[in-house]
């Protein structure tokens, strides 16, 4: 997985194969049509037979490989939570102290992770795209097909049993089925396109009288079998005759609240928004309140049409960059590759990478980055999309500088702000 710099600047990840078969696995449909008929709108089942991986998702993260995670790993909470008859069971029944030489005081037991799981809990390993490895660059490659952070999450429910009642979620999922069979019970929205503000609980009446009635899909998912559920769909699911573990991929897409957000956020620059209510304003009157908002309501509408996009832009750049981490690096091999770099070694893009690339006032190049911006002269720009456009290059075929010595110099400061890293 690459970034490309198209037109303005503006580094995104491109789609290569490896996005594309994430998708793929996760879809029974072309991509285009998982756009136009399922994304946001409907939920969409593809049944194993229909997918391209006959043995299902257990390279994803296998039984064997959670009880590795919940014995030998030193996991910690918020990585685990603990759910039984729809409650969050408190996390100091099942964590406890490291032991000798680790002070830790939240690591999870694995005895009493058995305990609870064994009388009927369920156990779900949360964050798993920043904890095991398949499913770090699972979430990499499948986050840039749909150009949309995302985070992974496992549910390991014992037979027969549910870990959570009716509910919907406020961003849209897709269901692999791991292991064990799964009937699931979905029913349509009672609230469109939830936002995070706007949880379920808030409207639990309403959900409990939703679930009583006609499913819109009551299904049991089996090994390798995918379902996709769009945000606000109300959901519930029970294990069967034996254990389940699935994975639920959360999606973490911007909105367009998102921009009225930032929207009002740049609105605080004009001064008649700035502007305070005339003294003596009753603000429980309605006629007293009804002239300020006419005036207001004029004053934001004046300022929203001069609204500039590269401001706006900039600021969704803050929220949507630091919610999709870039592959991880290996310090201590990167630290070596550094000592070790001649012009004939081989550097590639950091997968997963977002970046812009931008002049500067005086003459240099902005190069800006999730968590910081680097700055370098304006000769490496041709080097820098080079490399950020490629798949790797040799070091001493980066464009646009004049020799070799040039060129190391660059490479090793790619490498040292893991911009880079060796091919």
């Amino acid at each position: 997985m690459t970034t490309i710099d198209p037109p303005g600047g503006h580094g995104r990840p491109a789609v290569p194969s490896a996005a594309t078969r994430a998708l793929e696995r996760c879809v029974s449909v072309e991509p285009a049509k998982f756009a136009a008929a399922h994304w946001g709108r409907a939920p969409l089942l593809s049944r194993a037979a229909e997918l391209p991986n006959p043995d299902g998702f257990t390279d994803l993260l296998s039984p064997a490989d959670a009880d590795e995670l919940l014995s030998r790993r030193g996991l910690r909470t918020p990585f685990l939570r603990v759910a039984r008859d729809g409650q969050l069971v408190p996390a100091a029944r099942f964590t406890g102290g490291g032991g000798a030489g680790a002070e830790i005081g939240d690591q999870v037991l694995d005895e009493r992770v058995l305990e609870l799981y064994a009388g009927g809990a369920t156990l779900v390993l949360q964050g798993l795209h920043r904890l095991w490895p398949a499913l770090i660059d699972f979430a990499r490659d499948l986050g840039t097909a749909l150009t949309q952070p995302l985070q992974v999450n496992a549910y390991l429910t014992p037979p027969g049993n549910q870990g959570f009642a009716t509910h919907y979620d406020t961003h849209d999922v897709f269901v692999l089925q791991v292991d064990g069979r799964k009937h699931w019970r979905i029913h349509p929205p009672v609230l469109t396109d939830p936002l995070e503000r706007q949880p379920w609980g808030g409207r639990a009446d309403e959900v409990s009288a939703t679930a009583d009635g006609p499913a819109a899909l009551d299904v049991v998912l089996e090994p390798g079998d995918a379902l996709y559920l769009p945000r606000g769909w109300l959901h519930s699911a029970q294990a069967q005759e034996t254990s389940s573990l699935h994975l639920t991929v959360g999606i973490r897409a911007l909105t367009r609240y998102a921009l009225v957000e930032e929207l009002l956020a740049l609105a605080a620059e004009d001064p008649r928004l700035r502007a305070g209510l005339p003294f003596g304003t009753d603000v429980a009157d309605p006629d007293a309140i009804e002239p300020e908002l006419t005036e207001t309501v004029e004053a934001l509408r004046d300022w929203l049409l001069r609204a500039d996009p590269a401001a706006v832009a900039a600021r969704l750049r803050g929220r949507a960059w630091p919610a999709a981490r870039p592959a991880p690096i290996r310090p201590l091999a990167q630290a070596a590759a550094l000592t070790a770099l001649t012009a004939d070694s081989r550097i590639a893009p950091r997968p997963g990478l977002r970046w812009q690339l931008t002049p500067t006032t005086d003459g240099r190049m902005a190069l800006r980055l999730v968590d910081r911006t680097v700055t370098l002269p304006e000769q490496c720009a041709p080097a820098l999309r080079a490399l950020l456009g490629s798949t790797g290059l040799r070091v001493g075929d980066l464009p646009g500088l004049d020799d070799d010595a040039d060129r190391l110099v660059l490479a090793r400061r790619l490498l040292r702000e893991a911009v880079a890293v060796p091919a």
